[in-house]
């Protein structure tokens, strides 16, 4: 398939007319009509009808056409990325859960450029299993993660070396002067509880079992498993949530939230894609090892 036949068919899609069409696109209306013809004859469906005016799609047109936007937009996306890559020179791709592109991350970052120098980076947030997915595919050259043992990443040590860079630990935090629409002092207090299979929801659940943690009852579930939201219903007064502290260092200093459990350390791990070798990445894991804490 050829990507202008993509383009030719959203030109259809906004003007509704096979000339305006063939104008926008520079081409005769004949030359135009043969490719929109060869893109249905690959697809295997009759995306145009014909025989309205003015030119209308049919249900198979009107179900591609959001796959062919969303497919130019983004090679759209990316060839402006490679462009941008190319003047401005080599970029670390780096894939992080969502809760340390806002607390480790940034001062990290700072570390590392003082080392080296201007370092430009890209950098996607995302929950644990989409991180994983991300770097073992191959389009990223680090993973930053929490770790605990009894949680192992199943990353191959071969291929997925990792550093050590830091240290947090999860705690169990809550407004303090308990709201009147919880129960009694000694009674279970609400939990606010990560969706099932969430990775903080599983480092949770272990921080939960631990002796001396709080009794509790599930108030609320948040399926998005976002952190950040979690600890909003937690200054709120809504229940107790197990969190980052470095997440919650501000709130915990000014009052907002208090810590009503122990806490689960964690270690703050690096992941490194080896097949991805080039000069800027070795820079960086060099420049890393240096900044690296003990396991």
């Amino acid at each position: 398939m050829d990507f202008k036949w993509l383009e030719d068919f959203l030109a259809i899609c906004d003007t509704h007319s096979f000339s305006r069409a063939a104008d926008l696109r520079g081409v005769t209306q004949s030359a135009f009509s043969r490719r929109i013809r060869a893109l249905e004859d690959w697809m295997g469906a009759e995306l145009v009808n014909r025989d309205s005016f003015p030119v209308t799609l049919t249900p198979e047109g009107r179900s591609f056409r959001e796959t062919a936007e969303e497919a130019v937009r983004m090679i759209h996306a990316r060839r402006a990325e490679f462009r941008h890559q190319k003047d401005s020179g080599p970029v670390i791709a780096l894939v992080a859960l969502h809760s340390l592109t806002v607390t480790f991350l940034p001062h990290w970052l700072t570390q590392l450029r003082e080392a080296l120098g201007p370092v430009a980076t890209r950098v996607k947030p995302e929950n644990y299993d989409r991180c994983l997915e991300a770097i073992s595919e191959g389009g990223y050259d680090f993973f930053l993660t929490f770790h605990h043992d009894a949680v192992p990443t199943p990353l191959d040590a071969r291929n997925f070396p990792h550093l050590v860079v830091g240290h947090d630990a999860l705690v169990a935090v809550a407004r303090p002067n308990r709201p009147a629409l919880w129960a009694a002092e000694g009674e279970a207090m609400p939990l606010l509880q990560y969706s099932r299979g969430s990775f903080l929801g599983l480092m949770a659940a272990i921080a939960q079992a631990q002796p001396g943690a709080p009794r509790v009852y599930v108030a609320h579930t948040n399926e998005a498993s976002m952190a950040e939201a979690m600890k909003s219903m937690a200054v709120e007064g809504h229940g107790l949530c197990w969190l980052p502290r470095g997440m919650v260092a501000a709130e915990l200093s000014d009052g907002r939230l208090t810590v009503v459990g122990p806490e689960l350390p964690l270690q703050i791990r690096l992941y490194r894609n080896a097949a991805r070798g080039r000069g800027l990445t070795n820079k960086v894991w060099a420049a890393a090892e240096v900044y690296s804490v003990s396991e």
